[in-house]
């Protein structure tokens, strides 16, 4: 599974980190753990992350949903 965040470019590089860490479901005490910050300083650069309008999208492959064959075609019934 990959996530990937439209907008980022809107973004300063420490709510890039935060963003990432926070949206694959990170909590806030380990994140600020990991970046040496505070968790409110984490909660401030989430928060202002979310109203620079970002988008996080998550994908995943068809084979990891058992939508495909082993051959990569479609299972379907050609309908």
């Amino acid at each position: 599974m990959k996530i990937e965040i439209r907008g980022v470019e809107k973004l300063s590089f420490r709510e890039r980190q935060v963003v990432t860490l926070k949206e694959m479901g990170r909590p806030t005490e380990e994140i600020a753990k990991r970046l040496n910050i505070s968790a409110s300083s984490v909660a401030t650069l989430y928060n202002r992350a979310k109203t620079k309008g970002y988008e996080v999208v998550i994908v995943i492959p068809g084979d990891a949903l058992g939508i495909f064959g082993t051959d990569g075609e479609d299972m379907g019934d050609g309908i």
